[in-house]
């Protein structure tokens, strides 16, 4: 079975490296069946590498330890949901998923796009397979999952494994990996469909009609991975944070917040024929940086508790990532005469600007957070000491920058194409304005007096209150003409213009989401040694330690805190917090006890047994609202979905009128 499944990446590299010189050399000599062949290899590629795939996972679940990766990555007592999830807990592995996920996607685009696109699907599936071969190329002779644990030159299976990091037996992280490379692999298509475009000389925007859903699915795969991974660092890390502006967490970070720009800017392509240099150069450094945060986390040149041990693959992917960057950027200086705008920039105050700023303030953030991820490498290479740089710099320079983005989700959208006119200032934000400055001085006079905490929930206010406004206006309209309810008007009104409308609905999310955050101004924390019969206070909440205990599974041998929780003499109830050490590993790790609630959380993490090994070591926190940003994550999510069905009416843009109409007239006059 091992020989089949090196044999069958192996073939996959091949056949990958065919499919790529059959479709390029197929569009330059116009060979038809070159072009054809290409296309059936990707079939070829994906039935390779699924059954590769299928090899793998089979000896995991079986714990079949002649494998090296599954002595590493597994062990007889992991459940099962685990065994399969090492498929990508370690590098070999997880660069297999990175492989067959780009197959798959690959097998879809060819697909879905068998009758369209013609003259620019060749390059497309040129550039895909470049980066296939790439990865196959680490499979195959890097690392690969297949290798066998031999002993003088004889198979020699394992009586049993060392099992997955403990930090990774968690079910979010079962499905958080996988969110993330669907997220990083996705972007490879609208790149590769931009560069394709490029190299054909399109005059017009098709490549980005053609990928503006797919950017889309892409981008709610990365949403869903970050969410994911500040849900895991919340409930299985133990320090009380679900974002610590760690060197993985930025990496995951990096695409999507460049991603999020090109949303955004190609928006002006479609509607006003600009920006399209800057959408080339968007999507494609979301691809890079997609690479980029695969080195990170695979090289090993960064420290963290996501990052795998240091290795030789980083040469690899720097290679990669210098030879594509320099042929994208030389490919986008030789066709800038093909990139020119149709529009130019009216006003400072209106829709376009105020999606110049966006774009603006994402890649500032983009930008500050790849200085704060590569400084430690940078400042090693340059001094020979590793300088990192903490949360506190993050978030000095981050807060601000997101406070203002914040304020550009409510802005932007209700000002006009064009030029906005002072009267519809005045009409649109009289009301949510006056709103946000009555709450920071109700807040002032309760007594809050952090600064950003107070601007946050004013921003987080009016942005809210113009959102609901213009579905209320919307939807009252529509209800008075068709004599239905608001709430039936409301889902008729975002169902004419989806896009739209689930745009302010990821924008809400947004918005309590910073709701969230800001929650963090206020945060309190207890640590104390306590023994059966102790208590301790944080907050408004007494705590006392009624039972500790210990025992053992057989995975992992166990310390547990029975807490009884009481505020205001009221009883809330027991949170068992546990430290847990896991045999095969021997790593250990915490089981957090959290009572989740809308106004705050209340977290105990137990730290470990004091020194002379009598007490337990409780840390006590108390996490006002954090439990929006959880809520405002799916709200995030399911504005998205909504943004992914098709709009009941198909809106018709000014340009494209404008262009049909002068092409009509062009023809009469013949």
């Amino acid at each position: 079975m091992e020989n089949l499944g090196s044999l069958a990446i192996l073939l996959g590299l091949c056949v990958a490296l065919y499919a790529t010189v059959a479709s390029v050399v197929g569009r330059i000599k116009r060979k038809p069946f070159l072009i054809v062949s290409g296309e059936r290899a990707v079939y070829s590629v994906w039935v390779l590498l699924t059954l590769a795939a299928a090899i793998l996972v089979y000896s995991l679940v079986t714990s079949d330890f002649r494998f090296s990766y599954v002595w590493e990555h597994s062990n007889w007592s992991m459940p099962m949901l685990y065994k399969f999830a090492a498929w990508w807990g370690g590098q070999e592995g997880s660069l297999l998923l990175w492989s067959w996920l780009l197959a798959t996607y690959t097998m879809v685009v060819v697909f879905t796009n068998r009758r369209k696109h013609r003259d620019m699907m060749p390059y497309v599936l040129g550039v895909l397979g470049v980066v296939q071969t790439f990865f196959l190329i680490l499979n195959n002779f890097i690392a690969n999952p297949f290798r066998m644990l031999a002993v003088d030159g004889l198979i020699t299976p394992m009586k049993d494994g060392n099992g997955l990091s403990p930090l990774l037996q968690y079910p979010a992280m079962a499905i958080h990996p996988p969110m993330l490379y669907l997220g990083y692999v996705g972007f490879s298509v609208p790149f590769a469909f931009a560069i394709g475009s490029l190299i054909t000389r399109q005059p017009g925007d098709g490549w980005i009609a053609t990928t503006r859903r797919w950017t889309l699915v892409t981008w709610l795969f990365q949403s869903c991975g970050v969410m994911l991974g500040a849900a895991w660092a919340y409930h299985v890390l133990g320090w009380g944070g679900y974002w610590g502006w760690d060197p993985v967490e930025n990496a995951s970070l990096l695409p999507w917040l460049s991603g999020t720009a090109f949303l955004h800017s190609v928006m002006m392509q479609e509607k006003k024929g600009m920006m399209k240099v800057w959408n080339i150069v968007l999507v494609s450094a979301t691809f890079f940086l997609c690479i980029l945060g695969t080195f990170l986390t695979r090289s090993g040149v960064v420290q963290s508790v996501h990052a795998f041990a240091r290795s030789e693959i980083g040469k690899y992917f720097v290679t990669f990532l210098a030879l594509g960057i320099a042929a994208t950027i030389y490919l986008i200086l030789d066709r800038l005469p093909y990139l020119k705008s149709e529009s130019q920039l009216e006003s400072v105050i209106s829709r376009e600007s105020s999606f110049l700023f966006n774009n603006l303030i994402l890649l500032a953030s983009c930008f500050a957070v790849l200085w704060g991820t590569l400084f430690p490498v940078i400042s090693e290479a340059v001094s020979g000491d590793k300088i990192s740089l903490d949360a506190d710099w993050y978030n000095r320079l981050m807060v601000p920058i997101g406070l203002f983005l914040l304020l550009l989700t409510g802005v932007g959208p209700l000002f006009a194409w064009r030029k906005t006119s002072v009267d519809s200032l005045r009409r649109n934000f009289q009301i949510p304005g006056i709103a946000s400055l009555v709450l920071v001085g109700a807040l002032v006079a309760a007594g809050v007096r952090h600064f950003y905490a107070l601007i946050s929930f004013g921003f987080c206010l009016f942005v809210a209150l113009t959102v609901i406004i213009e579905f209320y206006k919307g939807a009252r309209s529509i209800a008075a003409k068709n004599q239905m309810n608001l709430l039936r008007a409301v889902v008729e009104l975002t169902h004419r213009n989806t896009r739209r409308y689930g745009g302010y609905l990821v924008h809400m999310g947004i918005v309590l989401m910073f709701i969230g955050f800001t929650g963090q101004a206020f945060n309190k924390k207890e640590v104390k040694e306590l023994n059966t019969g102790d208590s301790m206070r944080v907050g408004a909440y007494d705590l006392k330690m009624i039972n500790l205990e210990q025992g053992e599974y057989e995975n992992y041998a166990f310390h547990r805190a029975t807490m009884q929780v009481t505020k205001g003499g009221s009883d809330l109830g027991v949170l068992e917090p546990e430290k847990r050490f896991y045999k095969a590993s021997r790593q250990g790790t915490s089981e957090v006890g959290v009572r989740p609630r809308l106004n705050e959380d209340l977290y105990l993490n137990f730290a470990g047994m004091s020194d002379d090994n009598q007490r337990a070591v409780i840390q006590a926190y108390v996490f006002p609202l954090v439990s929006w940003i959880w809520i405002g994550g799916l709200v995030l999510i399911g504005g998205t979905f909504v943004c992914l069905v098709p709009s009941k009416i198909k809106m018709q843009y000014a340009r494209t009128e404008v262009v049909g109409i002068t092409r009509k007239h062009a023809t009469l006059q013949k």
